[in-house]
């Protein structure tokens, strides 16, 4: 069981919304390890960590105190942060706020509610281009 636990990717799941932060964890945690925190700042403080570098973070939009689009921004401006591959999960469905998200350098932009089938191959594909992207950077 712990090799188990040790082979999966690590996702870092931030929303302040406990139901949809309960589903998207039941939908995940069979292939993944997931760690849950319900807003921005406790996002960075568990970034702050080394230990506790995620291989992915599923993140929000539409929070308060801080948005997605500030936590995104200040997770990319700590250089041993700035390659974790993030995905905005939101329920805000806007073409301006998509293109937004993949100029700020998002990988992936997944509106909410979104069937676990497809919330999975989309994490699997953003994984598989960030593992492609981190190999051509480290040529």
């Amino acid at each position: 069981m712990t090799d188990n636990i040790v082979s999966k990717k690590n996702v870092l799941l931030v929303d302040d919304d406990e139901v949809h932060n309960l589903i998207t964890e039941t939908s995940l945690k069979d292939d993944y390890n997931i760690f849950s925190v319900k807003s921005g700042k406790e996002a960075l403080e568990f970034l702050a960590n080394i230990q506790n570098i995620p291989d992915l973070i599923i993140l929000d939009i539409l929070m308060p105190e801080m948005d997605g689009w500030v936590v995104f921004d200040k997770i990319h401006n700590i250089a041993s942060l700035k390659f974790i591959p993030i995905i905005f999960f939101t329920s805000l469905d806007e073409e301006s706020a998509k293109e937004k998200a993949y100029e700020m350098g998002a990988l992936d932009y997944i509106v909410k509610p979104c069937e676990q089938k497809a919330l999975l191959e989309r994490i699997g594909k953003t994984l598989e281009k960030s593992e492609l992207q981190k190999k051509q950077y480290d040529k």
